[in-house]
């Protein structure tokens, strides 16, 4: 069974699952007069919705390349996911305003032993459910099961709540649904609103995974040829596409048709390994035939790392003939990146008056 089929099943799983609880529940809810109750059923009924969305997100995500879109459809499955945070805003908003009401003007529940066990009946189901979408959302890499999944647990909890919140009742006879009804209120708003910060950002484009990104630069610094590996940018076109390109650091000895070569291995190796795609490959040319270029690179080096903010240093080509000097440096973000390479600018070619130095200001983009 293949991915897309995989989710699915597990999907339509999760809609029968919380159309049946959610069914229970309203009716148990109505029953008693418990807000509370009918509230966790509205929530259910938005996970199925969630689910149905997640089924849908995920068909288009698998549709073939096309002419207008030739990396495929892959990231529709965020845009389903954004759709999944809204409408869980929307129930989590709609609920504390009804919460409030009964805050206001509060009802007397009515509870019936055959309701509680309904209740805890439920609990035990989210929680099998729960734990189930969630480790199949890890197997197949999909951020929309695992958040279902992970919701499905806490709406146990939720819901256990609403177990506490009768007994209290029956017990002291202190009416705490409608509160409890504003405090679940609470916890979805929440939930859709970390929801929808995750798949903006997602579609925003995040710092790729540190694993993945040490990971491609291993497999392309096991070559021996490879002095280094640099400026790796990852780009994130669904979950089963990643599509990268970096700089290889080699000997400026190396003929075309051995750079030609190397390439290819390097590109093979990395999607054997890693499941990237290495699509594009830039070298930097390293000095081996003037022993001047080694003091060269130290006084540069002494300069760049007298300044903390700065975290590499890579590319160095140095022409004594030509006077010609030029290398790459990272900034972190948090530092005044202009003013740190200004410094830097102004202090190398102090260091070397007369010479063309060309230093060029790189992102902090993988790890």
């Amino acid at each position: 069974m293949n991915r897309e089929q995989t989710i699915v099943r597990t999907s339509i799983l999760g809609i029968v699952a919380n159309v049946f609880l959610a069914a229970f529940k309203a009716g148990v809810g109505l029953l008693s007069n418990s807000v509370a109750i009918v509230l966790d059923a509205v929530n259910n009924l938005s996970d199925a919705l969630s689910s149905l969305i997640t089924i849908i997100g995920t068909k288009l995500a698998g549709r073939a390349p096309d002419k207008k879109h030739p990396l495929g459809h892959g990231r529709a499955e965020y845009l389903t996911a954004t759709v999944i945070a809204v409408i869980i805003l929307y129930a989590g908003v709609t609920s504390l305003v009804e919460s409030i009401k009964k805050i206001i003007s509060p009802e007397t529940p009515e509870y019936t032993a055959v309701g509680l066990i309904i209740i805890a009946v439920a609990v035990a189901v989210k929680i099998f459910l729960g734990l189930y979408v969630k480790k199949v959302g890890k197997q197949v890499g999909s951020e929309s099961l695992e958040a279902s999944g992970s919701d499905a647990v806490f709406d146990s909890v939720i819901s256990a709540s609403t177990l506490v919140a009768a007994a209290i009742w029956l017990i002291f006879h202190v009416g705490l649904e409608a509160w409890l009804g504003a405090a679940i209120s609470v916890i979805i708003i929440k939930s859709g609103v970390e929801m929808l910060r995750d798949t903006i950002s997602e579609i925003i484009g995040e710092r790729v995974d540190p694993n993945i990104s040490r990971a491609v630069k291993a497999a392309i610094v096991s070559f021996p040829e490879v002095r280094g590996a640099y400026d790796l940018i990852i780009h994130n076109y669904g979950p089963n596409l990643l599509i990268a390109s970096a700089h290889i650091e080699v000997a400026d000895t190396m003929t075309a048709g051995e750079l030609d070569v190397l390439e290819r291995e390097i590109t093979g190796k990395v999607l054997e390994e890693t499941h990237v795609v290495l699509t594009g490959i830039s070298v930097y040319s390293m000095n081996t035939r003037d022993d001047r270029t080694a003091a060269a690179l130290q006084t540069v080096r002494d300069i760049v790392f007298s300044h903390p903010e700065i975290l590499q240093m890579h590319g160095f080509f140095c022409d004594p003939e030509a006077k010609v000097l030029r290398f790459d440096m990272i900034v972190d973000f948090a530092a005044d990146r202009v003013g740190v390479h200004q410094a830097v600018c102004d202090a190398v070619r102090a260091a070397f008056p007369g010479w063309k130095v060309d230093v060029t200001l790189d992102l902090d983009i993988s790890d």
